[in-house]
């Protein structure tokens, strides 16, 4: 035992030791979109497949190909349930993925599916995720162009497991990003936080609302499109997944070397959402969301960015929630509803794991 607690960082006495941030073992933790996820990623990855198209450190990667610029991105799923109130992980998968190409300003083109199926998966079942996708990708005019199936042993995996590639053409100049980030700018927020990690677990858990509350899941290269055709110089755009609105701000204000000043009031939660939080003592700007985005723009764009989103339903519900500091260093302050301010936790793991 005394090894064990050794080399998990542990000292087996009496005193309760600080944080580790050097772990032994990946943990749960890290595939939460907080800091210890960071750190995997600053550990690990970067160190192994350094690029620039990488460092930009965004949702997916510019890529030159002949006089076009191309955007790449990939991701895996791994939700449980597979269905889940607003959505399913076929949807999931390609609406993830749409998404994370349009966080660059690209209109998405082509996708690739991979499966990793558990012998024992009902057909029916498979042949709804596959529908879903179907639906999903015509509903955002990309195709699923090439893929892959695996089947794994009956109890090494729930279900079905996904994994999407995509690709998207950029049609404008700008290089949508956290280094374009200037001291000023507005910060919209494109509707309410911590619906999708919510409905996720409630479903899981068997918890009752006093209405179905359903997942935000929702493509958003349209509402992005609309900046864009608006003529709003974008500086940087940034969908809300794991670790939430907390992990999103953490990450830009990180990579662009800025501060970031939030005014809590202004961040919509819905009721239901707020109710759960406060009974299982989350954070709602810390659970993930699967149809809402960070939109970064110059102050005096903010009205025009606002009325350009809140013609599209996904994001009707669109406010500025904050500034970019003029100075100092790289953190996320939060200004609460007495006018006191404190740091805006950042999420160190997982809060619900496999939500997405």
């Amino acid at each position: 035992m005394a090894d064990a607690a050794r080399e998990d960082g542990l000292d087996g006495g009496a005193a309760c030791p600080l944080p580790s941030t050097e772990h032994p073992r990946v943990l749960l933790a890290h595939g939460g979109g907080g800091r210890l996820t960071q750190q995997l990623i600053e550990r690990v990855f970067l160190p192994a497949f350094d690029n620039p198209a990488l460092a930009a450190r965004a949702d997916s990667a510019l890529l030159p190909v002949a006089a076009a610029r191309i955007a790449f991105t990939t991701d895996s799923y791994v939700v449980r349930p597979l269905f889940f109130p607003g959505g399913d992980i076929g949807r999931l998968a390609v609406y993830g993925t749409v998404n994370d190409l349009a966080m660059r300003g690209a209109r998405p083109r082509w996708l690739s599916a991979s499966f990793v199926i558990e012998e024992g998966l009902e057909m029916r079942a498979l042949e709804a995720v596959a529908a879903a996708m179907g639906d999903a990708a015509a509903a955002c005019g990309v195709e699923i162009v090439t893929g892959d199936t695996k089947v794994i042993e009956r109890g090494r995996g729930d279900g079905v497991y996904l994994t999407t590639s995509g690709i998207g053409v950029l049609e404008h100049d700008a290089d949508i990003a956290p280094a374009a980030v200037r001291p000023g700018d507005a910060i919209l927020l494109s509707g309410d936080v911590g619906r999708h990690g919510i409905a996720v677990m409630a479903s899981r858990e068997g918890l009752s609302f006093e209405t179905t509350l359903q997942s935000d899941l929702a493509p958003l290269h349209e509402p992005v499109r609309a900046l864009l055709d608006a003529g709003v110089p974008v500086r940087c755009l940034r969908d809300l997944t794991r670790g939430g609105l907390s992990a999103a701000l953490h990450e830009i204000a990180a990579a662009a070397r800025v501060g970031i000043d939030i005014d809590e009031t202004a961040i919509p939660v819905h009721p239901d959402v707020g109710a759960a939080c406060e009974l299982l003592g989350f954070d709602p700007m810390q659970v993930a969301c699967e149809g809402r985005f960070v939109a970064f723009v110059a102050a005096a764009d903010a009205d025009r960015a606002l009325r350009a989103l809140r013609r599209h339903p996904v994001a009707g519900g669109a406010v500025a929630i904050g500034t970019v500091a003029p100075e100092g260093r790289a953190a996320v302050v939060l200004r609460t509803a007495s006018g006191a301010r404190r740091a805006l936790d950042q999420p160190a793991g997982e809060l619900l794991p496999r939500i997405c």
